[in-house]
């Protein structure tokens, strides 16, 4: 695969596509990130955003990856103490995915975030930025919560870090892109270069193909969503797969699958995904050359796919059923997940 491909790959936009194009005829040795809070276990969101990391180490390009100690303390994400057992037990598991562990730095934030360089350019930021240009870059924070002074200085904070970690691009989610935007408009009253970036896809809930992928109730099902995460045993990825919203097109329409009337909503507008193909697409093709599905012989007989198109188009003319792509999406994730 070229070099091009390798950074582009599953990538939905770029800040800009002509800095990206340009990074990636000379990729050796530059340095891409990505920062994570240590909260929690590691799931198929760090696994969407690590594949391209992994992309990107096979185009030639050095990974830093922010264990962002303090931004989970404000977060409200557990005692230093606690985040920093969470912040070893992810380096472990990045790298037992796949990561290749000589070119890949893991930082912590609380390394070069307490400077005085640091913290006096993070003022400064706080003075050149309106409280409401650094709200429109805040995460969402869940319904009943009340937003506090942390949350604003977050996103400057993070717009800060790729400065100071000395990067040449940014990797992150599609709901990273707002951070990013506010990385470009506020460096140079810093006397700062804006670095360039690329962001993901944010994957469907797994139960329903409607909204992000949560570990919250669905926000118009009201139902209790799917988490596949780094520890769940085969066993359990297995069973999480069975019940995993799986259509047979790739563009699958509301009203086809849900009765408007059932949900206080308007379902103008309301985007349904596959997200079983989205698994397949983002997750297991960018690391396995081809599949294998196994099915008896009476309905077809085991079959390899080498592409995602491919499969997607094997699945709408219904030459695979989605029941049976389901067993090989179980198998190739926990293929990944395993070590």
């Amino acid at each position: 695969m070229d070099v091009d491909t390798l950074v582009t790959r599953n990538v939905v936009d770029s800040m800009t596509e002509e800095e990206v194009s340009k990074l990636a005829e000379s990729p050796e040795d530059k340095r891409a990130y990505v920062g994570y809070e240590p909260s929690g276990v590691l799931h198929l969101g760090h696994m969407l955003t690590a594949n391209k990391l992994i992309d990107l180490q096979a185009a030639g390009m050095k990974v830093v990856i922010l264990l962002a100690d303090v931004h989970a303390y404000l977060n409200n994400k557990g005692t230093f103490e606690e985040i920093h057992e969470t912040a070893e037990q992810m380096r472990e598991q990045f790298i037992a995915y796949g990561l290749s562990e000589e070119s890949t730095e893991f930082v912590l934030g609380s390394d070069f975030q307490f400077d005085e360089d640091y913290r006096l350019d993070l003022h400064t930021l706080k003075v050149e930025t309106t409280l409401n240009r650094a709200q429109r870059a805040m995460a969402e924070i869940k319904s009943g919560t009340t937003a506090t002074v942390s949350h604003v200085v977050y996103p400057l904070m993070q717009a800060l870090d790729i400065e100071y970690l000395d990067l040449d691009l940014s990797i992150g989610g599609l709901d990273q892109r707002k951070v990013h935007a506010l990385h470009r408009e506020v460096m140079p009253h810093i006397g700062c270069r804006v670095r360039p970036a690329i962001h993901t896809p944010i994957l469907a809930d797994l139960t329903t193909g409607i909204g992000k992928m949560s570990s919250s109730l669905n926000p118009v099902t009201g139902g209790e969503s799917i988490t596949i995460s780094f520890e769940d045993s085969a066993e359990e990825i297995e069973q999480k797969i069975a019940r995993v919203f799986f259509p047979p097109e790739r563009n699958p329409t509301f009203e086809d699958y849900y009765n408007p009337e059932d949900y206080d909503v308007d379902s103008h507008g309301i985007e349904l995904h596959n997200p079983a193909l989205q698994l397949f697409e983002y997750h297991i093709f960018p690391r396995f050359d081809h599949i294998t599905v196994e099915r008896p012989d009476e309905y077809g007989g085991t079959v390899e796919y080498d592409s995602f198109e491919a499969l997607a188009g094997a699945v709408e003319s219904e030459d695979l059923h989605p029941a049976d792509a389901k067993g090989a999406l179980s198998t190739y994730l926990n293929r990944l997940i395993a070590p």
